[in-house]
């Protein structure tokens, strides 16, 4: 028996086919411009940062992944859990990386340091889809970040997308953590 799709398991997949359709050239640019926002933002002097690794066609932050290690920042990577559970981890050395059990570039736990969520700063999020009012995402579906976000009390949260990924009447769920903001290649919400 197959399981049905939920409206948000059909907005996910709405989100994923748009970011996927992106000319390739344009995805590049437009990352590079979303890298640039967050690197000078006001945010960029903050000392401890979750950022993550882009998987599939998402929005590739390594330029801004680049500039906060040459910066000096500490930046964690997602080392996620079977259980669900998900830690901020900050890789020790250049070889302190693994491919995770969802194929993404992940920290390895043994050569890295995990962050007490109360440490961090500034949470980078991915998304596969977006809503500007209010300011919610929506990830993969195993729910990691809005069960890890909440215990980041001081931490600003923004997610990465492409303008291609909003949905305006995307489904809020309960557990759906809220973010402070949004940032797209065309726009800060």
């Amino acid at each position: 028996m197959s399981k049905l799709l939920t409206n948000k398991d059909l907005q996910r997949k709405v989100g994923i086919a748009a970011r996927n359709n992106l000319d390739k050239k344009n995805a590049v640019t437009f990352s590079q411009t979303i890298s640039e926002k967050l690197i000078s933002s006001p945010y960029g002097d903050v000392k401890v940062i979750l950022s993550h690794q882009p998987f599939g066609n998402e929005v590739d932050i390594s330029t801004f992944n680049e500039w906060a290690i040459a910066k000096g920042k500490s930046l964690a990577f997602p080392l996620c859990y079977e259980d669900g559970k998900m830690v901020a981890a900050v890789p020790g050395e250049i070889d302190a990386w693994e491919t995770g059990k969802y194929g993404i570039r992940t920290p390895i736990e043994n050569r890295s340091t995990i962050l007490n969520p109360t440490e961090i700063d500034l949470v980078i999020v991915p998304c596969t889809t977006f809503r500007v009012v209010p300011k919610i995402r929506c990830g993969m579906g195993a729910g990691y970040y809005d069960r890890y976000l909440p215990q980041c009390k001081k931490a600003i949260t923004i997610a990465v997308a492409f303008s291609v990924q909003q949905c305006d009447d995307l489904t809020a769920d309960d557990w759906d953590f809220p973010l402070d903001y949004i940032v797209t290649e065309e726009a800060w919400y």
